[in-house]
């Protein structure tokens, strides 16, 4: 059996990983209990009807991307009438944040169906021992981490307030949430998670939690139906592969937007001589960021998925000609990384957005508001048809070196996640930094804010040849993500690093067998 190592944004989570592998599990076992327990025990971060990405890449094969994001719901009705059941709330976060919460907001969720095939692909364990970790910490109730006690601080009322099954959850009878390490109870959740053990994700898709959910939200002027549920797939896609130095990189293709965005950032960066973190380096970083992330606004926001799989080709033909003039004319996540000593490497990002702030009654589930990030959907969703795969910034990568060793790769973060990402990639590929040191380092992220072009960016960076709007963070903050990360080497062996933005957590599993 292979040893594995797991990374992702807390310990409980990962130890999750680590009990699966412990029973014989592979890589994508480990990461999908992980991600399973995340969504359970993660609470605001992450919930259960959340939608994502798993890239998995086995030694001798080609990677595989399985999409497993969400899709416009609203199938089996008269008319579809986008916008009711919702309202737009706003919370202090990362300098001010909007979002829209309601039942209205709830998109078909993915992220179950995905993970069900992917364990059925590449798993060794039956579904019921990948999903027990996940059962066994909430029957015991489980502590509320640091990122979700910082999160509901800002989001408990505006968010989690409306609905009463969502506040009796997070809030205590003075009306105060529940504050850093204070234990959470979700009976309900426990029997959901039981029938998802014996059942298979099947009984989200058309079964008796699906009944449930949808009944809810088609009682509450909400979009998503029973069929939406039962017509849902998650669908293998070829992943985009770049080279980067000595590395070949697979991360995930349209119609999602987000892997898109880091290759073109990585390809334009290897046209450049960049050996170290110096205030060029830091410019040079912050203008290819304004470009790709312009161009993404300018022509991948808001367009079919034909003309985005168009664009997405294009941005990249661009950025490998370095064409650069050319080019500058044009929320709420997890990530789990985990290798195994096979070889094989899984990773997961997977989001609920800000969130709905509907948990389905009587079965525990928090729902997404995908349909509410305006971030992602500035021109709202009104002309996209029943079936449509909305457009995510979630860009969870695998990466081979020529002399075998693989890493997966990926982070939370919103539109911080290919920023991210490609700057780690740059500490550990073309600086040679260790992997922690490649996560901890600081960060920049170019961004429009209050309608400025500007750069946000961490304390540590030289930034006086920087000619944009600056915004600085004084210490490592979860605004710029939260990268996890998990390497194996033929013979150095596992590593893992997971990034102090998020506390974060690493767990080896099999260990003590070999």
């Amino acid at each position: 059996m292979p040893q594995v190592i797991i990374a992702s944004d807390s310990q409980n989570v990962v130890d999750a990983g680590a009990e699966v592998a412990n029973c014989g599990g592979n890589a994508v076992d480990a990461a999908i209990a992980t991600t399973i327990t995340s969504m359970c025990t993660n609470l605001g971060i992450i919930a259960p009807g959340a939608s994502g990405f798993i890239t998995v890449w086995r030694p001798g094969e080609s990677p595989i991307v399985i999409d497993a994001y969400a899709e416009m719901p609203g199938r089996g009705l008269d008319s579809v009438k986008f916008g009711s059941g919702m309202e737009k709330v706003f919370f202090d976060y990362g300098g001010g944040t909007s979002t829209m919460v309601g039942y209205g907001s709830v998109a078909t969720p993915g992220i179950f169906a995905g993970l069900g095939l992917a364990a059925a692909k590449y798993g060794n364990l039956p579904w019921a021992k990948i999903v027990a970790p996940a059962q066994q910490q909430v029957a015991r109730g489980f502590p509320l981490s640091k990122v979700a006690a910082e999160y509901f601080s800002y989001t408990h009322q505006a968010i989690f307030g409306w609905h009463p099954d969502s506040y009796r959850v997070i809030h205590k009878p003075d009306g105060n949430p529940l504050q850093l390490g204070e234990m959470v109870q979700l009976p309900d959740l426990v029997h959901s998670l039981q029938l998802i053990a014996d059942g298979g994700v099947d009984v989200l898709y058309g079964g008796e939690l699906g009944a449930k959910i949808t009944a809810e939200i088609q009682a509450n002027r909400g979009l998503l139906t029973l069929e939406d549920l039962a017509e849902y797939q998650a669908i293998e896609r070829s992943p985009i592969m770049i080279d980067f130095g000595d590395w070949s990189i697979a991360t995930n293709p349209a119609p999602a937007v987000g892997g898109t965005c880091l290759a073109a950032m990585l390809l334009l960066m290897s046209k450049r001589s960049l050996s170290q973190w110096d205030a060029a380096t830091v410019s040079a970083i912050a203008e290819i960021q304004q470009a790709v992330l312009q161009y993404r606004s300018n022509y991948l926001e808001g367009i079919s998925e034909d003309l985005i799989e168009q664009e997405a080709a294009r941005l990249l033909l661009i950025a490998a000609q370095d064409n650069w003039q050319q080019l500058t004319k044009s929320p709420s996540t997890i990530h789990i990384s985990a290798v195994d000593s096979d070889g094989l490497a899984c990773s997961i990002s997977a989001s609920s957005g800000y969130g709905s702030g509907v948990m389905a009654r009587g079965t525990g589930l928090w729902l997404n508001n995908s349909l509410g990030e305006i971030e992602l959907h500035p021109q709202g969703l009104h002309d996209l048809s029943p079936g449509t795969r909305l457009t995510s910034n979630m860009a969870p990568t695998v990466c081979r070196h020529q002399d075998g060793t693989v890493l997966a790769i990926g982070s939370p973060g919103a539109s911080r996640i290919t920023t991210a990402i490609a700057q780690v990639l740059f500490n550990f590929i073309s600086l040679d930094m260790s992997l922690e040191q490649a996560i901890s380092h600081p960060r920049l992220h170019f961004e429009v804010f209050n309608q400025i072009p500007a750069i946000a960016f961490e304390t540590g960076l030289n930034v006086e040849a920087l000619n944009l709007t600056q915004r600085q963070f004084g210490e490592l903050s979860m605004y710029f993500g939260g990268v996890q990360a998990a390497c194996g080497h033929p013979t150095l062996g596992l590593t893992a690093a997971a990034d102090p933005r998020r506390t974060g957590g690493i767990a080896w599993g099999e260990s003590h067998l070999l």
